[in-house]
């Protein structure tokens, strides 16, 4: 791990309901939808040089819904949907398994943002996370990062039938990933 000073800040990005729109379990790519403003803002977090990390619970594949191949088919077709917009991800991580697993990799744990932090020598005390799910909230809360709950998604019921008994609420709640990013880029100045 490099020293403490060589640390940067990240942003971690859930995938469905806040990159796209939230289907249920996505089952197959054609069902993969992007937001029409996520390529603009992830462009601009390049932009400012955060790296900009996915990560996203995708217990389809745990649960016999889906194959792990689809993951990486839908993965790869959002990569490829935001190069052609002139943005990209700095990396994936995800977690195929169920809570029953009681895995480390599963949000609100902190395994994939452990591990990013490991490989991309991100500070995650000094890294966002955004996603339209309280367990995005708790994710952040549990490795010291700022949250932002986009209202896309699961967001705006979330906010509306589960906010007042949640026990840690979000730094910011945004609209959406463009509203987010704009946040992210005055805290990051």
């Amino acid at each position: 791990m490099p020293e403490q000073s060589a640390l940067r800040p990240a942003v971690f990005l859930d995938r469905d309901g806040t990159i796209a729109e939230e289907v249920g379990y996505l089952n197959h790519a054609s069902r993969f939808r992007m937001f029409p403003f996520v390529v603009a803002a992830i462009h601009r977090l390049n932009e400012s040089g955060l790296p900009v990390i996915v990560a996203t619970n995708q217990s389809g594949v745990g649960r016999g819904y889906f194959p792990e191949s689809l993951v990486h088919t839908v993965n790869n077709l959002m990569t490829q949907q935001l190069a052609a917009g002139g943005a990209k991800i700095d990396a994936i991580y995800y977690c195929p398994h169920t809570s029953a697993d009681n895995c480390a990799c599963r949000k609100p744990k902190t395994g994939m943002l452990d591990r990013a932090a490991r490989e991309h020598a991100v500070d995650l005390q000094r890294s966002f996370v955004v996603g339209d799910r309280y367990g995005d909230v708790e994710l952040a809360r549990n490795a010291s990062a700022r949250s932002i709950l986009v209202r896309t998604g699961y967001g705006e019921g979330e906010l509306a039938w589960h906010a007042a008994k949640w026990t840690v609420q979000p730094d910011f709640v945004a609209e959406d990933l463009a509203q987010a990013a704009d946040w992210i880029l005055r805290q990051h100045k």
